[in-house]
């Protein structure tokens, strides 16, 4: 398990790279390094996908801590 705390454009610019090199695959690259990128991007959208249509965002939500209080 891993926890971080990311802006949602550092999350994008992430998935966004992930998506590169795994559409992309620089040569060189063992092909299960590729697939396993794979599979989590699939469980990433996959969770996307399961998130309701307005959740809440930002601090003192249930998608964040309360002000002041650091994850």
């Amino acid at each position: 398990m891993l926890r971080a705390t990311l802006h949602a454009h550092e999350l994008a610019t992430l998935m966004a790279a992930a998506r590169y090199v795994v559409h992309s695959a620089p040569t060189g690259m063992p092909e299960e390094a590729r697939l396993q990128l794979a599979r989590v991007l699939d469980d990433y959208d996959e969770q996307v996908r399961r998130l309701p249509p307005h959740a809440p965002k930002g601090p003192g939500t249930k998608h964040g801590p309360p002000p002041g209080q650091v994850p």
